[in-house]
């Protein structure tokens, strides 16, 4: 129960910081749209998606660059905290140590969701139409809050270890752009040879596949399950190496 209060206080601290700085929230809704606009809007008429409304195919990709996007603060807020000796701190007062990332991991699930929120709705405005049941939606959110939870604990590892701050917030660019080499714009079957192996066979397309046929109200298949797969095992990985370096933090 400390430990949960503690992470709580923590979070709370955390929430603040955002609350008197919401750009961090805006900037990560910004570029997302700004893609969702560029491809409905100016390069939609020239990809055949294979459906008539692009914006239900492109939302889901979409979001999940918000989310890789998102979690670049996650890693800047901790190393913030750890130059300014605030984990060192924290560690020598009578704060349970957990709760010094897991405040972070919330705070980075929080403000993540409001982000996908405020793009969901721009994408309603432009045309974004749901068949999906409640259950799907559900389904939906669990899937985002596993892949925000598996990115976060990926953005904790820069974050306890980057020697500069622009190191900590770098190593989420590889993962803002590999939803271009998936099925997020368009169909793997349109890409050459080696593309289309590297597209069919990482994370965004399983993915990306189940959440649109999630929000489409289509059966999702055995592709859940990989999705799912991806999400659980890239969270335990980076896990492991991110308890592994706060391990090291006096």
């Amino acid at each position: 129960m400390k430990a949960l209060r503690d992470t709580v206080t923590l979070f709370g601290r955390s929430m603040r910081h955002i609350q008197r700085s919401p750009d961090t929230i805006i900037t990560v809704a910004v570029m997302p749209i700004a893609f969702l606009l560029l491809f409905v809007y100016v390069f939609g008429g020239a990809i055949d998606a294979g459906t008539d409304n692009y914006v239900n195919y492109l939302l889901p990709g979409i979001l999940l660059i918000a989310i890789a996007s998102g979690i670049s603060y996650t890693a800047v807020r901790i190393f913030s905290d750890m130059q300014k000796g605030i984990v060192t701190r924290l560690h020598s007062l009578p704060v349970a140590r957990s709760s010094v990332l897991w405040a972070h991991v919330l705070t980075s699930l929080v403000s993540n969701a409001i982000s996908l929120v405020i793009i969901i709705g721009v994408a309603l405005v432009m045309g974004f139409r749901s068949g999906a049941n409640l259950a799907a939606w559900l389904a939906a959110v669990g899937i985002l809050v596993l892949f925000t939870l598996a990115l976060t604990w990926l953005a904790v590892v820069p974050g306890l270890t980057a020697k500069t701050i622009d190191g900590a917030a770098a190593f989420s660019y590889p993962l803002v752009f590999l939803p271009f080499l998936s099925s997020a714009f368009v169909p793997t079957d349109t890409m050459p040879g080696p593309v289309r192996a590297f597209a069919e066979n990482q994370p965004v397309t399983a993915i990306v596949g189940t959440l649109r046929n999630l929000l489409t109200g289509q059966p999702v298949g055995t592709g859940i399950w990989t999705a799912l797969a991806w999400c659980v095992g890239i969270g335990l990985i980076a896990y492991f190496f991110a308890m592994r370096a706060y391990r090291r933090v006096p």
